[in-house]
């Protein structure tokens, strides 16, 4: 009977043991992949960055991550109000900064804010923390966007750097939905974001010069912005060419009915018996030169001018000896 529970009890133990090495490697997975998305980042940015590692401080067992512990400060370069970001996109910002040590606020603060834009850049609003309830925690909202812009569900929304606390171009998250709210002149989109603070194990805080020069595209944001600025170009330019060949054809259309009232008027004239003046016949000489066409025939009685450069050198001077 011993041996029986002695066996039960070493075949718990191994189960216990492999369910153990089982979730420790599972978190080395995660740890894993999130260290080669944060190196794949630091590559992109080149500079203006200081890696950190991420602390939590509550409890796995809690719904909700609200703040992070980095393992930089002062020393490093890390500033109150430094933007917090990951592989993904934006954490958060410095709360407070010791020589070592410093404390990020995440997204899901209720006191999180971030001026906000859509991957076009034609909409744009604040970004707030959801608070629709359990199972909502991680969820953000997009206020403020104005009535006659729709977002569709999927449309990323990148950080606009109106705010000066986050540069231009940091991904935060995706539209889920449309939420019904009162206001009459905006809009409400919930958004899923694309970093999960439950699951982070290191960050990249961004140094003040590099909020100021800018992260371009490293989260994908620039080509999209990019490319709607190429085509407003183009469509610019398209505008331009249909307006100037719509004034060249009008002027085209005016200049042949005035060709066509001076030939009226010349052969009315001329049943008459009167003859057609010269001033007409130089006028309308001068129209078809103007046109493109051949040289104006000089007519009798009117002194066409000689252009001076026209006259060859030659033909003013004596010969030389």
């Amino acid at each position: 009977m011993a041996y029986r529970l002695d066996g039960e009890r070493r075949q718990q133990l191994t189960i216990d043991s492999l369910a153990m090495r089982s979730i420790k490697t599972n978190a080395l997975l995660v740890e894993n992949d999130q260290l080669r998305k944060l190196l794949g980042l630091g590559t992109r940015l080149e500079w203006g960055f200081v890696p950190a590692e991420a602390l939590h401080n509550t409890s796995p067992s809690e719904d909700l991550v609200t703040t992070l512990t980095l393992t930089a400060g002062t020393t490093a370069g890390v500033q109150k109000y430094s933007p917090v970001v990951s592989g993904e996109g934006l954490v958060g910002m410095v709360q407070t900064a010791d020589p070592t040590m410093s404390i990020a606020l995440l997204y899901t603060h209720p006191d999180f804010r971030a001026s906000a834009m859509s991957s076009d850049g034609n909409a744009f609003g604040i970004v707030y923390p959801h608070s629709g309830g359990a199972g909502d925690n991680y969820l953000l909202e997009l206020k403020g966007v104005p009535t006659r812009t729709v977002l569709k569900p999927g449309t990323m929304i990148y950080t606009s750097g109106l705010g000066r606390t986050y540069p231009r171009g940091i991904a935060i998250g995706s539209v889920v939905q449309e939420l019904k709210t009162s206001e009459v002149w905006t809009r409400t989109y919930l958004l899923r974001p694309v970093v999960l603070p439950s699951r982070i194990n290191a960050v990249v805080v961004l140094t003040a010069q590099r909020v100021t020069q800018g992260t371009g595209n490293v989260w994908g944001a620039g080509a999209a912005v990019n490319a709607d600025s190429a085509t407003r170009r183009i469509a610019a330019a398209g505008d331009s060419v249909a307006k100037q060949a719509a004034l060249l054809q009008a002027q085209a259309r005016q200049a042949a009915l005035d060709s066509m009232k001076r030939a009226t008027i010349d052969s009315v004239r001329r049943s008459l018996g009167a003859p057609v003046t010269p001033v007409d016949s130089a006028a309308r000489a001068a129209q078809r030169a103007a046109q493109g066409g051949a040289q104006p025939a000089p007519t009798p009685g009117v002194q066409v001018p000689v252009r001076r450069d026209s006259i060859r050198p030659d033909s003013t001077r004596p010969p030389r000896p």
